[in-house]
Formats: C-alpha cells, structure tokens, sequence
C-alpha cells in the first residue's frame, strides 16, 4: 500500500509545488520563458509573500509532492448581516501524469472544499480544464447561470 497524505503544504515543499507548475505548463503546450530554477525562485517567494490569500494543499507520496491544489480566499464586501464574509477560487490542480486516474485528484478537491468549510467560505468556484469537470461534479461542483467571466487581458 501506497504512503499517500494530502495536506497544506510545508514551506520547504514549495519548490516543488514551483516545479509542478512549470511542468503543467510544459505538458499542456505552454511557452516557458526564463530558466526553470529562476522561476522556482520567484515562485517560492511569491508563494510566501501571498500564503494570506493563497492556500496550497499537496498530495505526497512517501513525502515526495507528486500533486497540487490550491485555494485563494477572496475577501468579500461586508453585508449587515454578515460583517466578515470571504469566497474561495480553486487554481492549479495538477496531479503528475504517473499518478491520475486512480482518484487522488478527486482526494486533492476535497481537500481544498474541507479546507474553505474551515475557513467558514460562502461558496468555491473553479474554472477547470473538460477533462477535470467530473471530477469536480463528482464533490458537488455545479455550473453556475449567475457567474460569469470576462476576459480583460490575454492569458
């Protein structure tokens, strides 16, 4: 049996959260610019800088990080009712390729909805690749005819 724990990742992991994003971005057709140990560099300090907002949680297997989720924690304008209110975004789910379909993405979701439940967020969007719709659907994620988008910038 397989050594698996999802959890909030450790500073000293975000090197490798750093390297799992390099690699989303290689295996889905992206363009890199700059070498990889410089942008793993600004990675982690951006990682550090935004761990207020930006909240990693890690799959690992015998403590190596083969995954990643994380959620943003959006503070939301204060209502009579509720003077402290905050949504959550879930933004670069990545599971090495080695490691899907065998449900430890779907271990990665719930991990972050365990951890906006914590946090006492209204609610959680994500904008998710087709592949990852169900398994989104699957923890309880539904399309939305009141969310809506638009693009302001290229990206």
């Amino acid at each position: 049996m397989e050594n698996i724990s999802v959890r909030p990742a450790r500073s000293g992991e975000l090197a490798s959260v750093a390297a799992l994003r390099w690699d989303w971005l290689v295996e889905n057709g992206g363009e890199t610019v700059g070498e990889r140990e410089e942008f793993v560099r600004h990675f982690v300090g951006w990682a550090e800088e935004n761990a207020g907002s930006h909240r990693c949680m890690v799959l690992v297997r015998d403590d190596v990080v083969i995954g990643m989720a994380w959620l943003v924690v959006v503070q939301r304008v204060p209502t009579p009712r509720a003077p402290r209110r905050a949504s959550g975004d879930v933004q670069c789910v990545y599971v090495v390729p080695e490691a899907r379909d065998g449900g430890l993405g779907g271990q990665l979701i719930q991990a972050v909805l365990d951890r906006a439940r914590e946090l006492g967020l209204e609610r959680v969007t994500v904008h998710s690749s087709s592949r990852a719709i169900p398994a989104y659907a699957r923890r309880g994620f539904q399309e939305s005819p009141r969310l809506l988008q638009a693009r302001v910038a290229g990206g």
